[in-house]
């Protein structure tokens, strides 16, 4: 892939509003991370499934990264946005790869199959509603208090619902010229072209005229590229190896 300065742009902007979601996440634990010039890092464990680092830059030095976290403790993770790292001299190994995607502002085409009504999760108890949906294995990982949206309403669980129930969904934040997406599922008897158009179109109408981002792989990472992304870089998450 050749990198033009708008891809580059937009690469900075996705790393960046990918650490603010999960800065969110860990201070809804309780977790207070660090925005450093290239990365964000937490020094306390973050919640299963987050990361204790997310490098913004490509400069990243990877000695400082893994000397600002806790890598005694189990569960530690750093995400190496621009797969720019080498960790394997301070003990990590990749765990996964992904595809950074990005989609120009604007709602998405029709979807064939019956329509699901969406609507943004409000209180602790949709919260948990929608958390049971998304993975009933992971009940409390997200606080409450992000079913606020933060102080500038800059972050929202989506819910599409079929007769009244809960059955795809996505997380939306904005950060300056772009939104992220994540944490997107349909179930069984929803296909993944559903979830995106309604989440699509509901982020949409909440931030006109602003660049959808987020990252997938594999089979969501087609889905992702037939709602009308491309892919802007890879990334790797990295575990300690030991």
């Amino acid at each position: 892939m050749i990198i033009t300065h708008d891809t580059q742009a937009l690469l900075l902007a996705a790393a960046r509003n990918n650490a603010v979601w999960c800065d969110a996440v860990c201070r809804a634990h309780g977790a207070v991370g660090t925005f450093g010039p290239d990365a964000w890092t937490s020094a306390r464990r973050t919640p299963p499934l987050y990361p204790d680092a997310v490098t913004l830059t490509r400069g990243a030095s990877p000695a400082a990264l893994v000397a600002g976290i806790d890598t005694r403790s189990p569960g530690c993770s750093v995400k190496d946005s621009f797969a720019a790292l080498d960790l394997g001299p301070e003990g990590f190994r990749v765990l996964f790869e992904a595809q950074w995607i990005h989609r120009p502002a604007g709602p998405a085409g029709v979807v064939a199959g019956p329509p699901l009504a969406w609507s943004a999760v409000a209180g602790a108890a949709e919260l948990a509603e929608w958390e049971a949906a998304w993975d009933g294995a992971a009940p409390g990982l997200f606080g409450p208090a992000l079913a606020t949206g933060g102080a500038a309403g800059d972050l929202v669980f989506l819910a599409g619902r079929s007769g009244g129930r809960i059955v795809a969904g996505a997380v939306a934040n904005r950060t300056g010229p772009v939104v992220g997406v994540s944490n997107l599922f349909a179930h069984p008897d929803t296909t993944a072209g559903a979830a995106w158009a309604g989440t699509l179109t509901a982020v949409a109408a909440r931030w006109p005229g602003l660049s959808v981002v987020g990252y997938e792989s594999g089979d969501d990472l087609d889905a992702a590229l037939r709602a009308g992304f491309t892919t802007l870089g890879p990334l790797r998450v990295w575990i300690p190896s030991a």
